[in-house]
């Protein structure tokens, strides 16, 4: 006898409606993207145009060419490689210097107990309330006072790299001290208390015990410090003055003439200066996402 199987049918998915809720949600995050794309893709159109072919049919037409030149005359008219290197010498500094700095007092007021433990993380805090711009004045004068021969080339801390490095550390170790104190908070204590009777003293409990732990937070604020420190303008521009010495951001100056401004040149500029940034940014997009909602978990 022959005997026959039945074949199962195959269940056919139900296709969800469409909600209007969610097309309209859909329309209106494509829409803030694109208008938040649209200064950048104005820049990128009008890069690839020769001056000439913009003074004459303005930017609100189409092409007749696109090229790379702009780009090229950007990058070897205001010698980028040598601002590039300023900026390095400024940004990995004071990202290490930050990290360190901070760390070592997240350490402190999350791992022990002492009556002016919150107020002491509240001092530190306190200084990202601070506008930057308050501080104009007094700061200028300061450097221009100090003196370091043979430390700086000038002599002076105004007009050096190391001042850049300074007002960084100063601004940027507040938020990192919180985030990572925040986060200490959160490792067990039994670890500590483990080494401190086995006689580990705090140095070894701060950088081989707990500074380990901590790496994906210190990944995470290392991606968000050099994207910041990198595309800081505002110090740059007000403690620097000599040309040689100024980062990128600031050098972008030199692509501006005294009577005459290639826009398209300008623009060309500005985005090979946006380059780094995006390549870290794609690079340690997961550190720069968790960094974002880093510390939020109250210790």
């Amino acid at each position: 006898m022959s005997t026959t199987t039945a074949a199962t049918p195959v269940a056919l998915k139900k296709r969800t409606p469409v909600r209007p809720a969610r097309v309209v949600l859909h329309v209106v995050l494509a829409s803030m993207a694109l208008a938040w794309l649209a200064p950048l893709l104005w820049a990128v159109y009008a890069a690839l145009r020769p001056y000439a072919e913009t003074s004459e049919k303005g930017y609100v037409s189409l092409p007749d060419t696109l090229n790379l030149d702009n780009f090229i005359n950007a990058f070897t008219q205001s010698d980028m490689t040598h601002y590039f290197m300023n900026t390095l010498v400024i940004a990995v500094p004071a990202v290490l210097l930050t990290l360190f700095l901070s760390s070592m007092v997240a350490f402190y007021v999350s791992r022990f107990d002492f009556r002016v433990n919150l107020f002491l993380l509240l001092v530190f805090t306190a200084g990202n309330l601070l506008p930057q711009q308050v501080i104009i004045t007094p700061l200028y004068r300061m450097y221009l006072l100090i003196d370091l021969p043979g430390i700086t080339m000038s002599g002076k801390l105004y007009d050096s790299a190391l001042g850049l490095v300074l007002i960084h550390v100063a601004f940027q170790s507040g938020f990192c001290a919180f985030v990572l104190s925040n986060y200490m908070k959160m490792l067990p204590h039994e670890l500590t208390e483990a080494a401190l009777v086995d006689g580990a003293s705090v140095w070894r409990l701060y950088w081989q015990i707990t500074l380990p732990l901590c790496r994906p937070a210190m990944a995470a604020l290392a991606t968000l410090l050099s994207i910041w420190i990198y595309n800081d303008f505002f110090w740059a521009l007000v403690l620097i003055s000599t040309g040689e010495n100024m980062p990128i951001t600031s050098a972008l100056n030199n692509l501006s003439g005294q009577y005459f401004t290639d826009p398209n040149l300008v623009a060309a500029g500005a985005l090979l200066t946006a380059i780094p940034t995006l390549i870290v940014y794609f690079l340690l997009q997961r550190q720069f996402v968790s960094g974002l909602t880093l510390g939020a978990n109250k210790g």
